[in-house]
């Protein structure tokens, strides 16, 4: 009587779970990496409007001289319900855009502000960086995003 081998053998066994675990491992991995990128994008997107939030309660069409301590080119941080509450005083945010603004705040600053000659260099351009900043920056955790823009004086 001939006995058949029906079964795999121990290292086949050990080889198919090796195999196994290296897929998922690589598949738990790029979970993790889509989770991170999926939240970073909604930081991103809130980010944007924060921007375009300040970008209409400071307009920069509207600044005549850009040393105006009320309307110049340079605006204090600010954060992003108070640019709301500029814009639409008379609309209240939700409880939903109020917990997605919290923490978010925006600043235009004037970068060749003491180079004149920098500035005629530039036939007169200034050169104003925009921030919006959020996350917890005195443990650390803080984030930014910031855009170059440039303005001149009106004629």
């Amino acid at each position: 009587m001939k006995m058949e081998n029906r079964g795999f053998t121990l290292l086949e066994v050990l080889l198919a779970v090796l195999i196994l675990g290296f897929g998922l491992t690589g598949i738990l991995v790029s979970m993790s990496q889509a989770q991170s990128t999926i939240m970073l994008s909604s930081y991103l997107e809130t980010a944007q409007e924060v921007m375009d939030l300040g970008d209409m309660a400071y307009p920069l069409a509207d600044v005549q001289d850009p040393e105006d301590a009320q309307n110049g080119l340079e605006v204090s941080e600010t954060k992003a319900t108070e640019l709301w509450e500029k814009i639409n005083s008379d609309v209240r945010l939700t409880r939903e855009q109020e917990e997605k603004f919290h923490g978010y705040t925006w600043q235009r600053e004037w970068l060749n502000k003491n180079d004149d000659e920098e500035i005629e260099r530039l036939g007169g351009l200034y050169v104003v960086r925009v921030t919006v900043r959020w996350g917890d920056r005195f443990r650390g955790h803080g984030e930014k995003e910031s855009y170059v823009t440039l303005w001149r004086k009106k004629q």
